[in-house]
C-alpha cells in the first residue's frame, strides 16, 4: 500500500509581545495565524470500517487541532511566562481577557514547536505528524517536519 499525506488549513488570530526583541515585535500586536498540518499514513483498506480509503478522517484531524490550538489560541494574547510580561498579562487576565502563558518566547517558530508536540500526542498509530505549517504573515512562516526530529 502506499503511503499518503493528507493535509488540513485552519485560521486563527492571535496576539504577542517578544520580550527583549529589538524590533517593533516587542510591542503588543497581533496576526492572522494560517495553520497547516500535514500527516502521513496508508488509507484504510478493511471493507467493514467505515473510513474505508482514508488516512485519518479530515473531521477527526479538524478535531484535534482545533482543540489543541485554534479554539485555545484563537483571539488569545500569547506571552512568555518568564519574562516581565507575566505582569500585563494578569492584568489582561483579570480584565477578561484571553491570555496563555507560554513557557517560551512566542515567536513562530517555538510555536510550531508546540503545535507539533500537542498534535503529536493525539493522533493514533500508525497516522504520523508529518509536518506542520505556521504562517505569520503572507511572506513568513515557519515550518516543522518529523523527519529533522
Amino acid at each position: 500500500m502506499s503511503k499518503i499525506r493528507i493535509t488540513k488549513e485552519f485560521t486563527f488570530e492571535t496576539g504577542h509581545a517578544l520580550y527583549g526583541y529589538d524590533g517593533k515585535c516587542k510591542n503588543v500586536h497581533g496576526h492572522s495565524y494560517q495553520l497547516s498540518v500535514t500527516v502521513i499514513g496508508e488509507p484504510i483498506t478493511d471493507t467493514t470500517n467505515v473510513k474505508l480509503g482514508m488516512v485519518i478522517d479530515f473531521g477527526d484531524l479538524k478535531k484535534i487541532v482545533k482543540e489543541e490550538i485554534v479554539d485555545p489560541f484563537d483571539h488569545a494574547t500569547v506571552f512568555n511566562k518568564n519574562t516581565p510580561h507575566v505582569e500585563l498579562a494578569k492584568e489582561l487576565s483579570d480584565r477578561g481577557h484571553n491570555v496563555i502563558l507560554a513557557n517560551y518566547q512566542p515567536t513562530s517558530e517555538n510555536m510550531v514547536i508546540d503545535f507539533a508536540s500537542k498534535i503529536k500526542a493525539r493522533l493514533a498509530s500508525p497516522i504520523q505528524l508529518y509536518a506542520v505549517k505556521l504562517r505569520e504573515t503572507g511572506t513568513a512562516f515557519a515550518e516543522w517536519y518529523a523527519e529533522d526530529n
